[in-house]
């Protein structure tokens, strides 16, 4: 997992505005794992959906990400200084930092030099927090269509590194002395386009448009219409987020 692996700045204005946000009670528990709460550092942070969250918890938040297009996108906020930087090579000052979080990006990394880049900028008791979700279950029979699109329609093109979503980080190396983490999930409520938008920041999904010169999104939605209903209905959506959790 060397070198920067960029799946997602062809579509960084989509991501922004489609991906789904996560819940406000996974952040006030990472804060509290925290004896001081003065600097986080959200690495890989995309267009900062994870720094947003962390932001009402700590008086500063790093956030960085090795894709400028992707910084370009994220949203504004007084406590947050976006950088561009790698995961590896933060920039930031020893035992500077009391939480570094990595959402949905860990499987990305070269993690033996990021983890020894998280050692370095912690302080002494403070917090890595790596976290991430995999394919949500639609209600119903609409699951089996979607199932087959990310399996089998889809499935052939995302990258390897997502095995490691599928598998919840279990089988991803962790040196950290592990903290036990609740069940935290992820809920939305989408109507079916706000559905088909989001498919279409997936790797997988443009990965595959590249390959075939052909949108594979159009199908789907045909498939899932006549079990939604009125498209324009919301439906209540879940993902299961997987924690790893733990002090150097």
């Amino acid at each position: 997992m060397s070198g920067f692996k960029d799946h997602f700045s062809s579509a960084s204005d989509r991501y922004a505005a489609y991906r789904p946000d996560y819940p406000a009670a996974l952040f006030a528990w990472l804060a509290s794992l925290c004896a001081v709460r003065d600097t986080a550092w959200d690495c890989a942070t995309g267009s900062g959906q994870a720094a947003l969250g962390l932001a009402p918890h700590f008086r500063q938040v790093v956030a960085t990400d090795a894709s400028a297009e992707q910084i370009g996108h994220a949203e504004p906020h007084p406590a947050i200084d976006y950088r561009v930087a790698p995961a590896e090579a933060s920039g930031l000052a020893d035992r500077s930092v009391d939480l570094v979080t990595v959402a949905q990006a860990a499987h990305w990394f070269d993690l033996p030099r990021f983890y020894a880049e998280v050692t370095r900028v912690l302080k002494p008791g403070g917090v890595l927090a790596l976290w991430g979700y995999g394919r949500m279950v639609l209600p119903g029979d609409m699951d089996v269509p979607f199932r087959h699109f990310y399996s089998d329609t889809v499935g052939p093109y995302w990258p390897p590194e997502r095995a490691l979503i599928d598998d919840a980080y279990r089988s991803l190396d962790f040196p950290f002395a592990e903290i036990d983490a609740p069940a935290f999930h992820i809920e939305v409520d989408w109507t079916l386009p706000r559905l088909i938008a989001y498919l279409s920041t997936w790797s997988a999904v443009k990965r595959y448009q590249t390959a075939r010169d052909h949108d594979p999104l159009p199908a789907l939605m045909a498939e899932l219409m006549p079990l939604w209903g009125d498209a324009d209905t919301a439906k209540k959506l879940q993902w299961p987020i997987f924690l790893r959790v733990g002090r150097p």
